[in-house]
């Protein structure tokens, strides 16, 4: 049975229209300047070799608490690589006032998902301008869109990825120990974390397990136990340097 269209109901139609309408309008302003600045960012050159070595990249995998950023500081130290924290590159951009920054707050702001894009340029222009050709890229790539981006875009796929493996009920005790001040370090907010994680970052994992490219480190242990399954690695990449050369 067709329903009487009321002054009030006709009005009250009206008015939703004109917000759905608004709405629209704002998110396609809001979608158009994000695709304008990560059309910007996309517009960089593939990864060249300096002085006539190819840049060697370890991609560090690991969920929330698995240790990765200490190990990299040990990497770091003992090998010489630069250190390239994902998210430490977004938050720096965030607070450098330059028209990404403003972009990449205001998609964080919205609960969106910083273009792959401007994450792998914001990558790429640090790699660009480092005197390093050795690489830890910390924290990315977190999914599979992440990582067909940074192939394409830099035209190239990591050496080596390393995956520190570790438990759920470890890295929830890790994460919950430290004191960093971040309002999100609570049980329920860390176990999804680690699920988002799970999700988005296996297939990743398992993607570059299939090309042999993945070592598996056993996360749990002192941070010396634990770079003791490190260090071989990247002594058997430095040999395999020398017997080339």
């Amino acid at each position: 049975m067709w329903r009487k269209v009321t002054a009030t109901s006709f009005s009250s139609l009206k008015s939703s229209i004109f917000f759905k309408r608004l709405h629209l309008q704002q998110a396609t302003k809001h979608n158009a300047a994000s695709a304008s600045a990560v059309s910007r960012f996309a517009t960089v050159a593939p990864l060249q070799e300096k002085d006539g070595r190819c840049p060697f990249i370890t991609f560090v995998l690991g969920g929330p608490g698995s240790g990765k950023g200490t190990q990299c500081i040990k990497i770091v130290e003992t090998f010489g690589f630069k250190h390239l924290s994902a998210g430490d590159l977004l938050r720096r951009e965030m607070v450098s006032n330059s028209e990404y920054g403003s972009m990449i707050l205001n998609t964080i702001k919205e609960g969106r998902i910083v273009p792959s894009e401007v994450t792998v340029k914001l990558i790429l222009k640090e790699m660009e301008s480092s005197d390093n050709h050795k690489f830890l890229i910390d924290g990315f790539p977190r999914s599979e869109e992440n990582r067909i981006a940074f192939e394409k875009i830099s035209g190239a796929e990591p050496d080596v990825v390393l995956f520190f493996d570790c438990p759920e009920d470890v890295m929830v005790k890790r994460v919950l120990s430290r004191n960093q001040g971040r309002i999100d370090d609570n049980i329920d907010t860390i176990k999804k974390r680690l699920k988002v994680f799970e999700a988005l970052n296996l297939p990743v994992i398992d993607y570059y397990a299939k090309k042999g490219k993945v070592h598996r480190i056993n996360a749990v242990g002192t941070v010396d136990e634990i770079f003791e399954q490190v260090r071989p690695v990247f002594k058997a990449c430095e040999q395999k340097a020398l017997n080339r050369s």
